[in-house]
C-alpha cells in the first residue's frame, strides 16, 4: 500500500452518522479545521436512505426511521433545512383477544378506549402523560447544556411542580416504571401501549430494578412527538452534511479508520492508500467498543441490542378485521401488534430462556402515509406504501453464533406470523415483488447491524443507555466530562449515541462533543 503524508487538523471526526456531521458542522462554524472520516462510501450511517429493492424505486429509511430528539436549535444553528411532518394519529392497537376485530385508536382528537372495553382508563392514560411532562419539559432543554448531577437535575425538575412533580420523579426515575403504569391504568392492552416505549431496543422487564427500562422510557417521551422526516432519513443527514461542508468541514468517505492514538493520530485506508491525520482532538461517532479497539484499550462491558427490523414495500395497505377504523388511520401512526402488558412480559420470559417470544411483540410504521415523497409518483398513484416492522424482545443472544441467514429467516417468520394474527389477510398477499420476482421484504437483525454498521452486538444505542444527568459523585472536572463525552484519554471524545445523552436521531451527542472541544481549546 502507498503511504501518504500526514495532514494536521484541529479536530478529526471518526464516523459520518448524523452526530458526527453535527459535531463537524459546529466546529467548522467556529472556524476550526475539521476532517470527518466515514468508512462507508456515503454519509449517514444508520440515519440514511436507500433503495432497498431492485426495480422498486423509492428511498426509504432503512435503519432509523423517526425523529423526536433532534432539537430545532441544532438545525437553526447549522442552517440545515430539515423538514419534519407530524403523523396524523399516534397509534392503533388491535385487541389480540378478539383477533384484531376491535382496537384502540389514539390521536387526532379521536380515542377509542370504549371500543376495547377500557373507557375507564382514558382519564388515567391522559393523566399519566401529563405527570410525565412535569419532568420531561424541565429536563429536555438541559440535554444541550453541561451535565447536571442527579441532585441538581431533581431540584431543577421539581422547581415549579411541587409535590406532583416529586411524585412524577419517583415514578420515572427512582422506581421501576412498570409500577406507575400499572397504577395509572388497569386494562392489559392500554398498559402495553404505554409500556412499549420502555422496551424498544432494551431487553428488560418492566419491574426490573436496574431501571434500564426507565431510562429507555424517558428518552422516548422527553422530546415530545416522534415525527417523520420529509424525503426520508437520508434527507436529514444530507442537509447536515451540506451544512458542515458549507461551514468549511472536509468530509472523506470510503475512509476505513484502523487505528487511533491517544495523542490524536488517526490512521485510515482509502482504496489502496494509507493516510495519517493528526488532530488536536479526535471525536468518535463509533461505538465505545469500536473506539476501544481502535485505541488498543480494554473493551467496555458489552451491552447487546434487542430488536429486529423488517422493511417492506406493499402494493396496498392490508385489510383489517376491525371495521371501526380504516387501514389509513390504523397505519398512520404506530401500529402495535401483540404488545399487551401480559404479552410483553411473557415475551421477555421466553427470550430470557433462549426462545423467541410467541407471539412476537411488534410495531409497524407506514411512513409513506405521512411522507408520500419517498415513493415515486407511479407507485404512489397505484396505492403502494412502505412498511417498517420493529420486533421487541429479540436479544442479540438469540442470534449470536448462529447462522445469519437461518436467524434472519426465523425472525422474519416470527414477525410476519405476529402481524398476520391481527390482519384480515396475510401481509405476504400485499407485498410487492422486485425486478427478480422476489418479495420486497428485508430483515435486519442485530448481527446485520454489527456487520454493516459496526454497531457492537447490534445495539442501536451504541451501548447501555444512561440517565441524562451525572451521578452526584461522578467527576465533572473537565469539559469532556461536564458535557458527557469523555473517555480515558483527554484528546479523544465520544460524539455519537454512546455519549451520556446520545441515542435516537438527535444530534445531541454531536452538539455536546463540539461544545466540549470548544470549551477545551
Amino acid at each position: 500500500m502507498a503511504a501518504n503524508g500526514a495532514r494536521d487538523f484541529d479536530v478529526v471526526v471518526v464516523g459520518g452518522g448524523h452526530n458526527g456531521l453535527v459535531a463537524a458542522g459546529y466546529l467548522a462554524r467556529a472556524g476550526l479545521r475539521v476532517q470527518l472520516l466515514e468508512r462507508l462510501p456515503h454519509i449517514g450511517g444508520a440515519a440514511g436512505s436507500a433503495q432497498a429493492f431492485d426495480g422498486v424505486e423509492g428511498r426509504g429509511s432503512r435503519d432509523s426511521y423517526l425523529v423526536s430528539l433532534l432539537p430545532a436549535r441544532i438545525l437553526a444553528d447549522l442552517g440545515a433545512a430539515v423538514r419534519l411532518s407530524r403523523r396524523q394519529y399516534s397509534s392503533y392497537t388491535p385487541q389480540p383477544t378478539t383477533g384484531g376485530r376491535s382496537g384502540l385508536l389514539i390521536g387526532s382528537n379521536r380515542e377509542s378506549f370504549a371500543a376495547i372495553g377500557a373507557a375507564g382508563d382514558e382519564r388515567g392514560f391522559d393523566a399519566f402523560y401529563q405527570r410525565c411532562r412535569l419532568i420531561t419539559e424541565r429536563l429536555w432543554p438541559t440535554l444541550l447544556e453541561p451535565l447536571r448531577t442527579r441532585s441538581q437535575a431533581r431540584r431543577h425538575a421539581l422547581a415549579t411542580g411541587g409535590l406532583e412533580a416529586a411524585s412524577a420523579w419517583r415514578a420515572m426515575i427512582d422506581e421501576p416504571i412498570g409500577h406507575a403504569i400499572a397504577d395509572a391504568v388497569s386494562d392489559d392492552l392500554v398498559r402495553g401501549v404505554i409500556a412499549t416505549d420502555a422496551l424498544i431496543g432494551t431487553f428488560a422487564r418492566l419491574d426490573d430494578r436496574s431501571l434500564l427500562q426507565n431510562i429507555c422510557f424517558l428518552y422516548h417521551v422527553i422530546g415530545g412527538d416522534w415525527d417523520v422526516p420529509i424525503g426520508g432519513m437520508g434527507s436529514v443527514t444530507t442537509e447536515l452534511a451540506a451544512a458542515a461542508v458549507r461551514h468549511g468541514a472536509e468530509i472523506v468517505t470510503s475512509a476505513e479508520v484502523y487505528a487511533v492514538a491517544p495523542e490524536g493520530q488517526v490512521r485510515y485506508r482509502r482504496g489502496h492508500d494509507e493516510h495519517l491525520s493528526r488532530g488536536r482532538y479526535v471525536l468518535a461517532g463509533v461505538t465505545p467498543a469500536v473506539l476501544a479497539d481502535l485505541l488498543g484499550d480494554q473493551p467496555p462491558p458489552l451491552a447487546a441490542g434487542a430488536q429486529v427490523k423488517v422493511n417492506m414495500v406493499l402494493h396496498r395497505l392490508p385489510r383489517l378485521r376491525d371495521n371501526g377504523v380504516t387501514p389509513e388511520q390504523a397505519f398512520a401512526g404506530t401500529f402495535h401488534v401483540n404488545e399487551t402488558w401480559s404479552q410483553l412480559d411473557n415475551g421477555y420470559v421466553r427470550a430470557a430462556a433462549g426462545q423467541l417470544p410467541d407471539p412476537l411483540p411488534c410495531e409497524a410504521y407506514c411512513h409513506s402515509l405521512t411522507d408520500p415523497s419517498i415513493l415515486p409518483a407511479g407507485l404512489r398513484d397505484a396505492g403502494a406504501q412502505t412498511m417498517t416492522v420493529f420486533g421487541l424482545h429479540t436479544p442479540h443472544s438469540l442470534v449470536a453464533g448462529a447462522d445469519p441467514d437461518a436467524s434472519r429467516d426465523r425472525l422474519t417468520h416470527s414477525v410476519l406470523t405476529s402481524l398476520n394474527s391481527v390482519l384480515a389477510e396475510p401481509i405476504q398477499d400485499v407485498l410487492m415483488s422486485d425486478a427478480h420476482g422476489r418479495p420486497c421484504i428485508e430483515t435486519t437483525t442485530t448481527l446485520d447491524l454489527q456487520r454493516t454498521l459496526a454497531m457492537t452486538a447490534g445495539n442501536i444505542f451504541h451501548g447501555a443507555l444512561s440517565w441524562p444527568f451525572a451521578e452526584d459523585d461522578d467527576p465533572l472536572d473537565t469539559p469532556a466530562r461536564r458535557w458527557g463525552v469523555g473517555t480515558a484519554h483527554d484528546r479523544i471524545m465520544l460524539c455519537g449515541s454512546g455519549t451520556r445523552r446520545g441515542g435516537a436521531v438527535s444530534g445531541i451527542g454531536g452538539h455536546n462533543a463540539a461544545m466540549a472541544v470548544l470549551a477545551s481549546i
